[in-house]
């Protein structure tokens, strides 16, 4: 057949003479530079790590300097090739812009996760309330912000969600107040009742006793007094304590003999 021609055999053995150096050359440049990349990233990532950078930046810092180091080994890799850098370069950005056009949301998603890295209004293990969803931060990611609920469930929210939304970090400060409710019925004295209350946050393991846990009167219910329990607790304490009082609470009325008035309904029995 014409393509096993001598001619067409000599012309390609000589390609591949003139295109081995370079093949080889360009296959070791990859190989060598990605080794040299990983040993600088590793070294970078240490030096980061020892100067006190938050942990959760330095996996995010980290990935990015391996990424643009690579993407140099490669420039010159097909520089070695015989292809034109610039070329190179201008398809990459190219190819980058059309991946851009397609993964607007998630290149959203990106810049927000950059956002909180960088502004950090939230930390790993803060208790916090985004898009809807209360829990512990578990990791915070480039792209996701993972939670831990109280269900022990685990929620990925996007970050273009996280910082298009309200967030509300309840670590914040070395205290939180838990809103809580209790109806009293209209016949019992509210002070007796606001002092067995308060003794019992007192009593209940976590409650602080500074600030002082509070019960106040919120509203008046067409069949009870609605009213709002204020203890404080250190915000990793807030489910022990949220959980806590609710129990102690209940245990507490019941020995006083103590109930909540519901409407009561008779029944009558028509006909027959």
């Amino acid at each position: 057949m014409d393509f096993l021609s001598t001619k067409n055999l000599e012309s390609l053995s000589k390609n591949l003479i003139e295109w081995s150096p370079k093949l080889v050359a360009a296959i070791l440049v990859f190989i060598i530079g990605f080794w040299i990349v990983n040993q600088l990233v590793k070294v970078a990532r240490r030096y980061m790590e020892r100067s006190g950078m938050d942990k959760d930046v330095i996996p995010f810092l980290s990935s990015m300097l391996s990424v643009l180091l690579k993407l140099v080994v490669a420039v010159s890799a097909a520089g070695l090739l015989g292809i034109e850098t610039t070329s190179f370069v201008a398809l990459l950005g190219m190819l980058g812009l059309a991946i851009g056009m397609a993964l607007q949301g998630t290149l959203g998603h990106f810049a927000s996760g950059v956002m909180i890295l960088l502004f950090k209004p939230y930390k790993v293990g803060d208790l916090v309330e985004l898009d809807g969803n209360t829990g512990h931060v578990e990791e915070i990611q480039v792209f996701n912000t993972i939670l831990r609920s109280p269900q022990n469930q685990r929620i990925i929210i996007p970050n273009g969600q996280v910082t298009g939304g309200t967030i509300t970090n309840k670590s914040a400060f070395d205290h939180i107040r838990i809103d809580l409710s209790v109806m009293m019925a209209y016949v019992e004295d509210f002070e007796r009742i606001q002092e067995i209350i308060v003794e019992v946050m007192k009593a209940t393991p976590k409650v602080l006793n500074s600030p002082e846990p509070q019960v106040e009167i919120n509203s008046f219910g067409e069949y009870n007094i609605n009213l709002d329990v204020y203890p404080y607790a250190k915000p990793e304490d807030y489910w022990a304590v949220y959980y806590g009082v609710h129990r102690n609470i209940k245990a507490a009325l019941d020995k006083q003999g103590i109930q909540i008035t519901f409407p009561e309904y008779e029944v009558v029995k028509v006909g027959g």
